[in-house]
């Protein structure tokens, strides 16, 4: 029996496709994103730690070792190795000095002793490699399967649906080209039979008219169709483009920390491949089989021996064409990952310009992106290669097929079992079988890279939104809009991960001042990102008043909090509509308001279109300073109930930080708000300062009553203003 094997959909799998694998040999299915979860994956991939963990979550025995390679005869297989430093794959069989992997990146292979060293001990170094040992436990038997709601063909075949009155156009149109063309071979017969044996030039003429005529409707129809099938395939494509952003978009936040952005782009130009194959394999594939059938009965008609001989070698020449398809699924899956990276590479390229050559790394760089270049073209040769070995033959069979008719059409005639006009007639239909044939094998190739697009696809599809339908959510807030935490503890998704927060336990007062201060690394910003939920706790909760925050509506949340992030983003957009985010019309009143708290009208006035001046990546830079006051003015023309600040005004210089603090702290009556701040000077008026270090609370108070206590608070203080002792 064959090992299960699964493919790995993006770079960062290799360690939950594993699992995956191992657990379906032991005849369990998981879904790979419950695996994720539980080995913990990030930006980074998964670390051994991490699959040995979610090993035993799922009910596996592990045991991480160091090993030569003589010593895995004797080891429990399958067992899951660090391979090439940076890869994780599965050691299965080994059988006559081969060593048999499945490698989640690349498929199924066998390696003899020397390549398997060389892969396996260059992750560890010297005469031994690392290796995951995992036996199933009793409980490993209790687990229920998985069943994941894949997307399937039904789901996608409704965007042609929507245009049926269109595509039944389409198909009209089909079929009236395939008539025309049955005419054809009579009308070419009739003209060799009759108009040169009689030698009736006259009945030549009507017959060429006839042709003529024949040829202008079929340019004309194809014309059409053209047309009718651009249309089709443009919505399909904005629809299943627009269905992945909508999926995207309800996708928790922390969904795109582990997901690298090639991978999303490449997932997004991948669907190009589904709009093809649905709008334009699968109507030509119903012609082309429409036209296979009525061509096959009319060559069965006029001589059954040339109609054997086709079809006889027409199912060689698929044998052939669908022998490549495996091959041809390995490399599409390899370059989707080397075009993923260099996706990644050119949207850092372009990012990260300034960094670059303020450190004068062009070089390095370049020669990075250079090395993805390499891998692609690399991809390609071998993509040539393996088309040119397909075409060679089947090049070989088609025309040894064409030969062949050609001798039995020509023996048929001097024979007298065909006219010369007959022959014609048939070499001209073995021409319209062979198109039909080619496009059948297309459709084969387009399907399997659609089925390919169709996993990734799925595997977006397949994740839970971040507000699931099956749960009911709160969509107003309590009376009491004062915030409570309790015993809350979380850290970031990575085995043997410290707790960035442990066992916190803080009241935010409705309508108060609440700052958080700290040394870097001590939790400040990921309290605050918790708050606005990015992430979910590990352990304890926050409530709104005596509402669980879990229960209540992400966008209900939201709504109500105005938030101005250290990497907050800028729009391509005008400085208008950056303000007014999500307003189609803004409110003049609430913009000026807005953008006086932020004291940036004197930036505007500046500007030859004002509030319309474009900024952004596409438009005018423009200062962090500029930038925070930007961001600050987007958060107060929301006018929420909660602001949340993450040093909000650290790019600001001393004059515009006080005025924008003295105008904020008339906006602040009356709002819940979070502060996180190095410097003091904005948090010294705040009711309430919260002191992290390492992830706890060690001080809270006024900032006269934690100066007074001349505790850690006050060396802060006294730090940053230089007071003498």
């Amino acid at each position: 029996m064959s090992f299960p094997y699964y493919k790995q959909p993006d770079q960062m799998d290799c360690g939950p496709t594993c699992l995956r694998m191992i657990s379906k040999h032991y005849g369990r299915n998981f879904k790979l994103q419950t695996l994720r979860q539980l080995c913990e994956i990030n930006k980074e991939g998964v670390s051994l730690l991490g699959i040995s963990d979610a090993a035993e979550k799922i009910g596996f025995r592990s045991l991480g070792v160091k090993l030569e390679t003589t010593d895995l005869k004797e080891a429990e297989l399958p067992c899951i190795l660090h391979w090439q430093q940076n890869h994780f794959v599965i050691l299965y069989k080994i059988k006559n000095n081969k060593f048999f992997i499945a490698d989640p990146g690349s498929g199924l292979v066998v390696l003899n002793a020397e390549e398997f060293s060389r892969a396996w001990l260059s992750a560890a170094g010297g005469t031994q490699g690392i290796a995951l040992l995992l036996s199933p436990t009793p409980q490993f038997y209790e687990q229920e399967d998985e069943k994941g709601h894949e997307v399937r063909w039904s789901f996608l075949l409704r965007y042609l649906i929507t245009y049926r009155k269109v595509v039944i156009q389409l198909l009209f149109g089909l079929g009236i080209g395939s008539l025309l063309q049955l005419i054809t071979p009579f009308l070419t017969q009739s003209i060799v039979d009759v108009g040169i044996n009689t030698r009736n030039l006259n009945f030549i003429y009507i017959i060429l008219f006839a042709q003529t005529a024949l040829i202008i409707g079929r340019v004309s129809v194809d014309f059409i169709r053209s047309w009718i099938l651009l249309h089709i395939s443009t919505r399909v494509n904005i629809s299943i483009l627009t269905d992945f952003l909508i999926k995207l978009m309800k996708l928790p936040i922390s969904f795109f920390d582990t997901k690298m952005t090639g991978d999303i782009m490449q997932r997004m130009n991948d669907q190009k491949k589904i709009e093809s194959f649905l709008t334009g394999s699968t109507l030509s594939t119903i012609f082309s089989l429409f036209n296979l059938l009525i061509f096959s009965v009319v060559l069965a008609y006029y001589n059954a021996t040339i109609f054997v001989v086709f079809a006889a070698s027409s199912s060689l020449y698929t044998a052939w064409i669908v022998l490549f398809l495996k091959r041809r699924r390995e490399l599409n899956y390899k370059s989707f990952d080397v075009a993923s990276k260099n996706q990644s590479s050119i949207v850092q390229l372009i990012n990260g310009m300034q960094e670059i050559k303020l450190n004068n790394c062009e070089q390095q760089k370049r020669w990075e992106w250079e090395h993805i270049q390499a891998r692609l073209f690399k991809f390609n040769v071998k993509s040539l290669a393996l088309s040119q070995y397909q075409q060679g033959g089947a090049t070989f069979i088609n025309e040894g097929k064409n030969l062949l008719i050609t001798f039995l059409s020509a023996e048929a005639v001097i024979n007298g079992d065909l006219t010369l006009g007959a022959m014609v007639a048939v070499q001209y239909i073995v021409g319209q079988l062979s198109s039909p044939i080619e496009q059948l094998l297309g459709f084969i190739q387009g399907f399997q890279d659609a089925k390919i697009s169709l996993e990734r696809l799925n595997e977006i599809h397949q994740m839970t939104d971040e507000e699931p339908l099956d749960k009911e959510w709160n969509h107003t807030l309590p009376q009491n809009k004062s915030l409570t935490i309790s015993n809350l503890t979380f850290r970031y998704p990575g085995a043997g991960n410290e707790p960035v927060l442990d066992e916190i336990n803080l009241q935010i007062p409705e309508g108060k001042t609440t700052a958080i201060v700290g040394m870097s690394g001590s939790g400040k910003t990921t309290l605050l990102k918790l708050l606005l939920r990015f992430y979910e706790p590990q352990k304890g909760e926050i409530k709104v008043g005596e509402q669980s925050i879990a229960n209540i509506s992400f966008k209900t949340w939201r709504a109500q909090c105005g938030v101005v992030m250290q990497d907050g983003f800028i729009f391509s957009e005008s400085i208008e509509r950056n303000i007014a985010v999500g307003d189609d019309y803004p409110d003049k009143a609430k913009l000026r308001h807005a953008i006086k708290v932020a004291n940036i009208q004197d930036f505007i006035d500046s500007l030859p279109l004002g509030l319309n001046t474009k900024i952004g990546a596409e438009g005018n830079g423009i200062s962090q300073g500029q930038r925070q006051r930007m961001l600050i003015a987007r958060a107060v023309y929301k006018n929420p109930q909660y602001l949340f600040f993450d040093e909000a005004t650290n790019a600001l210089d001393a004059n515009n930080e006080r005025i924008i603090m003295n105008n904020l702290g008339e906006f602040f009556t009356g709002r819940t708000v979070v502060i996180v701040a190095h410097r003091l000077s904005t948090v010294s008026n705040a009711d309430n300062i919260i002191l992290l270090d390492k992830g706890r609370i060690i001080e809270q108070g006024t900032h006269f009553e934690l100066t007074a206590l001349k505790g850690s608070y006050y060396q802060l203080v006294k730090n940053q203003l230089e007071l003498g002792t």
